[in-house]
């Protein structure tokens, strides 16, 4: 949801570990693949950084995602159901 901004220094393993109550192995495995997909860049000896460009990448990702994987299902309902476009728009 945009709480880190680009550029913006992610706090350490430890300390979001004991912030959000978390496993300290979990969230590091998290940086890890945050670093893998390119939402994060390492500076070594300074931390981790937001990469720029990363809620952009990670919305696009979540869009592919959801019209891969959850949109055939839901698409399929909707017919099922018998809902117009013009019924969605108006609930929407």
């Amino acid at each position: 949801e945009g709480v880190y901004p680009d550029g913006a220094m992610l706090p350490s393993v430890r300390a979001f570990a004991a912030d959000q109550g978390a496993n300290p192995l979990t969230v590091a495995k998290a940086y890890q693949q945050f670093q893998l997909d390119g939402l994060v860049e390492v500076q070594r000896g300074v931390g981790m950084f937001v990469a720029r460009g990363a809620a952009e990448k990670l919305r696009r990702s979540e869009r592919e995602t959801f019209l891969r994987r959850e949109w055939p299902a839901i698409a399929r309902r909707i017919e099922r159901l018998g809902i117009s476009p013009a019924e969605l728009l108006n609930e929407a």
